[in-house]
């Protein structure tokens, strides 16, 4: 773990002007046997996989981890274990069904359920019945839903671990489905990430995550979509006075419908015509509450956005925001498990008439097409995961298509420093990737660094090559920002280095020059060369530098010595550490696998991932 951060001075301003005469001038003449000749290209040591499948050597052959049941803070240091939740629930419901029972009969209830029967009156005008539209968003609802939920179940494995402040501390989490952080310093976020069944995480294999958000944040564009055309008709057709309370006596006749549920004596099933109390609650809930929620959550877990929109950010951190996500997670499949056990036993072929054939009677007509509609949600179920470890590259890409023009909105919002200041600097900040283990970083390391080199190449006009102290002597930059990291862990520390703003002027990149690659003395889970491509025009960013110093003291091996990037509109997994060298192209299609970035080549994330 790394040390907490102690007292610091006051920042200094956050930029300076600057020429690139000044910045050549404040150089140190480079060493005699060092010059144009010496560069090189990196992108030799670069791989690519060779079968774009989910094999048993994919990732390195990570092998399964499997966490412990899911459990909650309670105080201090005590953890509920959840699945006590199952025998508990089933002990309340027997209460409440015998006190149910018990008061029903009292002349003070039967005289309250008499004033408020379970139901509110409608004005006049309302429409009757499900029109044919609300039984097909029914249905894409719910089979984009189990996508969603699946996925979203493979995104929270990869950090099995909630919070309620934006400092992802070890032992200050509320929520997890994971052992207590070991002792080891160097423990990796990585390391930390658990295995789904496959029927149950999509795709299910740990850590997953690239291809589990394509399927997350594209299947939430189509069930954003949808979502749209439901709010739209809801209100052009008059629906949403069925979903809306529009009475105080609500709350009293929901008390009433609960009584009657708990009795067993349960109320006549009216959804022909109007909701009962309790149902309008539910449905009320969750169209216009937990839906939105959804929404506005997963966006609060945008670098780009959360950077951009700080007064909101600095109130509602990422991991609120998770937290928030995860919450509404459960109301949907507490809503679905409900939802369901009612329909079919409370008149199961009326019912389902209802939604599935607009229809007001007890024919066969309706469970047909629901059957029907079941085989293609268990077909879509049971498919999914081997379809995505048979095509994952085509998962990626479908996925990159549905998402893609969002993330490629965001990716280009700009942001400013100062939003947080050092009382803010995280006590802990996570380690992930896999460390350097080659010789050469090995001995560079021994050495303190001294015989360091950077190397900038490419499409420039003054290639370079930067040892620590060249680096040091250019105009300091620092900013105190908040780190993203795609397996939703997240931490605040104070960086200072080099502006990206100040490299650009300094080896006056090419016009044709569009990607900037930034390659890692470490190797990625496949071996070869870790890398990421990043578009130039962010390069431009207030908020991207490289670093070498950490919360006032030299970048520590596990954070990516002796320099790492910072793009604070990306995840984390663009923030190349143990950086070597820095090549400008026109195009990365012919640098590694072409996708843009080690894990894009081998693990399937996207180039883009401002969302």
């Amino acid at each position: 773990m790394e040390p907490p951060p102690g007292p610091h001075p006051e920042l200094p301003p956050e930029t300076s002007s600057f020429s690139p005469e000044d910045a050549h001038a404040q150089l140190p003449p480079p060493a005699a046997d060092e010059g144009p000749h010496a560069y090189k290209s990196f992108q030799s040591e670069l791989t690519h996989k060779d079968d774009d499948v989910i094999d048993a050597e994919w990732a390195g052959s990570i092998p399964a981890q499997y966490g412990v049941a899911p459990r909650v803070r309670i105080g201090a240091g005590k953890w509920f274990n959840l699945l006590w939740l199952i025998p508990i629930g089933f002990v309340l419901l027997v209460i409440g069904i015998a006190v149910a029972k018990g008061i029903r009969g009292l002349p003070g209830v039967q005289a309250f359920m008499t004033a408020y029967p379970g139901t509110s009156s409608l004005p006049e005008g309302a429409p009757v019945g499900f029109p044919a539209w609300l039984g097909w968003q029914h249905f894409l609802n719910l089979f984009f839903m189990i996508f969603i939920i699946r996925s979203g179940w493979q995104i929270l494995a990869d950090h099995p671990r909630l919070y309620w402040t934006r400092h992802s501390t070890p032992g200050r989490n509320w929520f997890r489905m994971q052992k207590p952080v070991p002792s080891d310093p160097l423990y990796t976020a990585k390391q930390d990430s658990i295995t789904l069944p496959s029927g149950i995480g999509l795709p299910g294999r740990r850590h997953t995550i690239g291809l589990a958000r394509w399927w997350h944040l594209g299947i939430d564009t189509l069930w954003l979509l949808n979502g749209l055309v439901f709010y739209v008709l809801l209100f052009s057709t008059g629906q949403w006075l069925r979903l809306v309370p529009l009475h105080w006596d609500v709350i009293p006749n929901s008390i009433s419908v609960a009584l009657q549920y708990l009795s067993l004596n349960w109320p006549v099933e009216t959804g022909w015509t109007n909701y009962n109390s309790l149902q309008l609650i539910a449905y009320f809930i969750t169209v216009f509450v937990a839906a939105p929620l959804a929404l506005i959550t997963g966006l609060g877990m945008s670098p780009a956005l959360s950077t951009k929109f700080r007064w909101i950010s600095s109130i509602f951190s990422i991991q609120v925001a998770r937290s928030l996500h995860f919450l509404v997670m459960c109301w949907f499949v507490f809503f679905i498990v409900i939802h369901v056990t009612l329909v079919l036993t409370t008149g199961a072929l009326r019912n389902l008439n209802h939604m599935y054939a607009s229809q007001d009677n007890e024919s066969w007509t309706g469970f047909w097409i629901f059957a029907a509609s079941m085989v293609v949600v268990i077909v879509g179920w049971v498919a999914a995961t081997p379809l995505t470890y048979r095509y994952p590259r085509k998962v990626q890409r479908i996925g990159y298509a549905l998402i893609g023009p969002a993330q490629r909105l965001f990716e280009h919002i700009d942001s400013k420093p100062g939003q947080y200041t050092e009382k803010d600097i995280s006590p802990y900040f996570w380690h992930n990737g896999k460390y350097p283990e080659s010789r050469e970083y090995a001995d560079l390391r021994d050495g303190n660094f001294a015989n360091y080199h950077l190397q900038i190449s490419g499409l420039v006009e003054n290639p370079v090559d930067l040892d620590l102290m060249q680096l040091r002597a250019l105009p300091m930059h620092e900013q105190i920002t908040q780190h993203f990291c795609i397996q939703g862990w997240s931490g605040v520390a104070k960086w200072g280095g080099v502006s990206m703003a100040t490299i650009l002027d300094l080896v006056k990149p090419a016009p044709e020059a569009k990607w900037v690659i930034f390659y890692s003395f470490a190797e990625g889970s496949d071996e070869g060369t870790y890398y990421d491509a990043q578009p130039i025009e962010q390069m431009h960013y207030g908020l991207t530098m490289l670093a070498f110093d950490m919360n006032d003291q030299a970048l520590s091996y596990g954070h990516g010595a002796p320099l790492r990037l910072r793009n604070e509109v990306q995840l984390g997994f663009k923030m190349v550490k143990w950086i070597k060298g820095i090549e400008f192209v026109e195009d990365f299609s012919g640098v590694g696998g072409g996708q843009g970035g080690y894990n894009n080549d081998h693990e399937f994330f996207g180039y883009s991932q401002s969302i």
